[in-house]
């Protein structure tokens, strides 16, 4: 039994070392050498940081476009999702009021047109990205309230289209493309 003990309290010490040690080392040591040394890509404006590249944001002026709805506010330190199925009346009741709001603020949308990342959040809550179709689908108020063209803010879109090397869906960042959006209602 005092061998069995002896073996234990050996494993014991050495997962502590590899698990709660080493482990956490490498990782910190991986993050270092990535893009913005493990504490995330900010993207600046003038020299000014305005957020991060891979962290969703709550845009909710019309002259933005907006991206995914958050079950956590955009709250990067409680990221989340809602937990809530499709057959779930409150879950329901969430997105109906979403694509309700969406209507308003996009009049001449039909509401077969929202696509559904739109109105539904993403599992961690901070996605910061949203499909070409839901970028296309706001350009029209994009383009009426800053008086800019439609098919200047189209081509816009276009231009922040990324896609996947693995062959993933394409995406556009909000962000990125708000960014764009101001520099271009600047010139």
């Amino acid at each position: 039994m005092k061998k069995n003990v002896l073996i234990s309290l050996k494993l014991t010490l050495v997962m502590i070392i590899l698990c709660a040690v080493l482990y956490p080392l490498l990782i910190a040591g991986i993050g270092k050498v990535t893009p913005g040394g493990g504490k995330g890509e900010t993207l600046s404006v003038n020299g000014k940081v305005v957020g991060y590249e891979r962290v969703g944001q709550k845009f909710t002026e019309d002259k933005y476009f907006r991206g995914r709805p958050s079950a956590v506010d955009y709250n990067a330190a409680g990221s989340a999702g809602s937990n809530k199925g499709p057959s779930n009346p409150e879950y329901l009741k969430i997105v109906q009021d979403r694509i309700d709001s969406f209507l308003v603020h996009n009049p001449g949308i039909k509401k077969e047109e929202i696509p559904a990342d739109l109105v539904t959040a993403s599992g961690s809550g901070l996605d910061p990205d949203i499909s070409p179709a839901s970028a296309y689908v706001q350009v029209k108020r994009v383009a009426a309230i800053r008086k800019l063209q439609e098919n200047k803010v189209r081509t816009l879109v276009d231009e922040h289209i990324e896609t996947s090397l693995l062959g993933g869906p394409s995406l556009v960042n909000v962000l990125k493309l708000n960014i764009g959006l101001d520099k271009m209602s600047e010139l």
